[in-house]
């Protein structure tokens, strides 16, 4: 929201203050009006109340025309009887008030009262501080103020309710006590202090202000607090005995890097009736749920563990034994005991480990939720109950310095005088993906291992990370049985899709887990990527491309050796591999066209499963999927300038390739993959190039249509120029009819005449491909040749003249949105600067960053 007019505590536009009282009587009048505007008549009796002009339609009209001047003409338009500020709700202050009154009350009167705190303190940040004062009654302006100064006593008492009912009852005291002294007989008001009291002073100042209450209402009206007030006086009463805290554990050693999250949790069962912490095994759900269970200001909280109940019909059963309730009515059964035993409240049910009787606890906190009023219910579990009532707090895993943090703990524990190699341990902890339990296994290892060594056996993790404290579940003692409990929790299809899908390192999308899974149809596979993403074993992030899934490693590496012992190895590689080829073949020249940095964006996502099939299809000889993955890779490679890894995957694929007789649906793909190596290997190693360019020249001629065959063709009549000494087939190429084929043609040309120490003809040929490509809505097109006549004019040490290319060829990286420059434009300019004797451009402008890149 950008505030355009203000009004409410300073009469401004865009900053700059209006001092002439009719100018600011007329936009106060206006904004008095938002929607119909305000008739001509109703502003003059307002901006002259004394004496009218002798004529004041004309004298209004004048008056408008100076607001317009000032403010600019479209903020103040004609209506049919008048005039009207044609702004937006949300871009004049005293109209954007109510714009937030409304929503911080919609969001308190849904539950969501950290959202209605935020509203109410945006709308009350119009403010300076409250509402103005002073200023002569019949002022437009002070009426305005003094209209909308109810707003800001909404909004006041909007806050202060929503920060109590959001569990912020410190923050709630000082402004529901002020609300209380000025409208005492708001019982609303004073039923939300009276609770925060009894929270943040003790029940003996909550009764204190009941008290006084009452003596005020007998006194001044003969009559009592309302049954509101009563029914807390007497909980207030009851509550003088200690709370009841039953099943809530003290932690054996601190909770690291959980702050957050327990705040987090802490303000959701205070807005929601349900919260489920919801996340893998071993993440620690059980114990963020404790230490929200111990801070809870609830005046019952109970602790129920569901780990050993393996029936949806005994969970009510097992909650009722353990609030020690017994049945209750035999027609009743054990929910109403369980009403019984948590009391009137405010209670708090944790009900922990739910994952395998999700169920049941959904009909039993269904039926708790409608039977009582002040229950909230906080469960544990690997999937959410799916209720209405529910919020879901997904238990991110921790970040690095926690890991680090947390193995070191528990490792000193272990064995205090064990070395810790700082590098060593956070290389160790990155591959921990974040789980406390595998951090804490990891480190009971210290007793016997050094860290390198855990470093090393972690290949075979769940061999290695074994042997928890004895005080621990037994489900949590190896890391395997963590793994084991939520994979035996999934219906068969689930596991069937976790055993293919294990095969991509990299995530995966939709389509891709189709492929791998052998789904006819994206839509078949979605059920079952819900359902493993409800019970923690994948994670979802959303992209340009759509949503991605992401496998953490320990459950990869789990999923990878049941998909061996299924004995699906073959199936599933076949299917990996079929994908991969296939989006080679798609999108194997993709960063050359038009929209190159949605090119890249789609490689890098999928750039590791790449890898990882091209290394497969390599071991498999399979050249078809090898040329269209290498063809993609390349591609991307190219573009960023990554020739290392251009020139490993050159030495990798190029002997597969290179006598490879493609089918005709694999033709392209090849082309481009030799092409690229081709150019790598002849930058690299000259002659070393031989092999993928004899590759290159047995494939189907194809027109020079695209920049990979404009580039092959010209590779294709490289090596008869170089042989014959004779450069007049290169030069009829540079000046040939073909775009494409002759901006290629004079880039190579640019290359060898500069290696012929020739830098004249070098330059001029890469004018020439600059002037080849002009009309080439190709953004690499476009970069390229200014990049590289920028670089010859630097290497001439004609500094003034490479600035300009240099700077077209920055700008035309900015159009892409990708921040970087691997070919170092920047530093180019900077030399280019101080070639010309400019150090203070030379000082200011090398580290200017420019905005994309298509790393060529």
């Amino acid at each position: 929201m950008t505030i355009e007019l203000t009004l409410l505590t300073s009469v401004a536009h865009r900053g700059k203050e209006i001092t002439a009282p009719r100018l600011r009587g007329l936009l106060a009048l206006l904004a008095g009006e938002p929607r119909a505007g305000c008739g001509t008549g109703r502003l003059v009796a307002g901006l002259w109340p004394d004496e009218q002009p002798e004529n004041p339609t004309k004298a209004l009209q004048i008056l408008v025309s100076r607001a317009r001047s000032l403010l600019g003409r479209e903020v103040i338009a004609g209506t049919p009887t008048g005039y009207r500020i044609a702004l937006r709700e949300d871009q004049v202050d005293a109209w954007a008030v109510q714009l937030h009154v409304a929503a911080s009350t919609e969001k308190a009167r849904a539950g969501d009262h950290h959202g209605a705190v935020a509203e109410a303190e945006a709308g009350l940040a119009l403010w300076d501080a409250g509402p103005a004062e002073g200023g002569p009654l019949d002022d437009p302006v002070t009426g305005l103020r003094l209209e909308f100064a109810a707003a800001h006593t909404a909004l006041t008492r909007l806050r202060a309710l929503s920060l109590a009912r959001s569990g912020r009852r410190e923050e709630a005291v000082g402004p529901l006590g002020e609300l209380v002294d000025a409208h005492p007989l708001d019982e609303e008001q004073l039923l939300e202090l009276m609770r925060c009291q009894a929270v943040t002073a003790g029940a003996a100042a909550a009764l204190t202000s009941y008290d006084d209450h009452r003596r005020r209402l007998r006194d001044e009206l003969g009559t009592d607090p309302g049954p509101a007030l009563q029914e807390l006086h007497q909980e207030l009463l009851r509550g003088q005995a200690p709370a009841v805290r039953r099943g809530v554990p003290h932690e054996p050693n601190p909770l690291l890097g959980r702050h957050a999250d327990i705040a987090a949790v802490t303000r959701l069962i205070h807005s929601s009736r349900v919260t489920s912490i919801v996340g893998p095994g071993g993440l620690g759900k059980t114990r963020l749920a404790g230490a929200v269970a111990r801070e809870a200001d609830h005046r019952v909280v109970h602790l129920v563990p569901l780990a050993g109940v393996g029936r949806d019909a005994d969970v009510a059963a097992e909650v009722a034994s353990a609030l020690g309730a017994g049945e209750g009515p035999r027609e009743a059964g054990p929910l109403a005991g369980i009403v019984g035993a948590l009391g009137p409240g405010p209670a708090l049910l944790v009900l922990d480990n739910c994952e395998q009787v999700v169920s049941g606890v959904a009909d039993l906190v269904r039926a708790l939720v409608s039977m009582t009023r002040n229950v909230s219910v906080l469960t544990t579990s690997r999937a959410p109950l799916g209720l209405s009532s529910e919020a879901v707090h997904p238990l991110p895993e921790l970040d690095a310095r926690t890991t680090v943090e947390l193995f070191e703990q528990r490792a000193r524990a272990a064995r205090p005088d064990a070395e810790l190699p700082a590098d060593a341990v956070a290389d160790l902890c990155r591959r921990l993906d974040g789980l406390p339990l595998a951090t804490e296994l990891a480190a009971a290892r210290v007793r016997v291992m050094s860290v390198a060594e855990i470093a090393r056996r972690l290949e075979d993790r769940f061999a290695l990370l074994r042997g928890g404290p004895r005080d621990a579940p037994r489900r949590h003692r190896t890391l395997h049985a963590v793994v084991d409990w939520s994979w035996n929790l999934l219906e068969p299809d689930g596991r069937a899709a976790l055993r293919a899908l294990s095969v991509l390192p990299g995530g995966f999308t939709t389509e891709a887990a189709a492929h791998l899974t052998g789904s006819r149809d994206v839509l078949d596979v979605l059920d079952v990527l819900e359902d493993l993403v409800d019970q923690s074993l994948l994670k979802v992030t959303d992209t340009a491309h759509g949503a991605r899934f992401r496998m953490l490693e320990t459950v990869r590496e789990f999923a990878a050796a049941h998909r061996e012992q299924a004995g699906e190895e073959d199936l599933v590689e076949d299917r990996f591999t079929g994908w991969a080829r296939e989006f080679g073949v798609t999108h194997h020249d993709a960063p050359f066209g038009p929209e190159p940095v949605a090119s890249w964006q789609l490689i890098r996502a999928e750039q590791d499963n790449l890898v990882q099939a091209l290394r497969l299809a390599l071991a498999r000889d399979d050249a078809d999927t090898a040329a269209a993955v290498a063809a993609v890779l390349s591609a991307l490679w190219t573009t960023e300038a990554n020739y290392t890894r251009l020139m490993a995957l050159a030495h990798d694929t190029a002997p597969l390739l290179a006598r490879h007789r493609p089918a005709p649906a694999y033709v392209e793909p090849t082309r481009t993959a030799l092409a690229l190596m081709t150019v790598t290997l002849f930058l690299a190693h000259g002659a070393g190039a031989v092999r993928p360019l004899a590759g290159l020249r047995r494939l189907p001629s194809a027109p020079p249509d695209t920049l990979v065959r404009a580039a092959s063709t010209v590779l294709c009549a490289l090596p008869e120029i170089l042989a014959s000494g004779d450069r007049k087939p290169l030069e009829a190429l540079c000046s040939g009819d073909v775009p494409l084929l002759a901006g290629v043609a004079n880039c190579v040309a640019s290359y060898l005449w500069e290696s012929e120490h020739d830098p004249e003809r070098a330059l001029e040929a890469a004018r020439g491909m600059l002037d080849a490509f002009a009309d080439r809505d190709v953004p690499l097109l476009r970069y390229w040749p200014q990049a590289r006549i920028g670089e010859l004019c630097l290497r001439m040490e004609r500094g003034a003249e490479a600035i300009g290319p240099m700077r077209s060829a920055m700008a035309e990286l900015e159009h892409f949105g990708e921040g970087q420059d691997p070919v170092g434009l920047s530093w180019g300019l900077m030399l280019a600067h101080l070639q010309t004797g400019d150090l203070e451009a030379a000082s200011t402008g090398w580290n200017t960053p420019c905005g994309t890149s298509p790393r060529a």
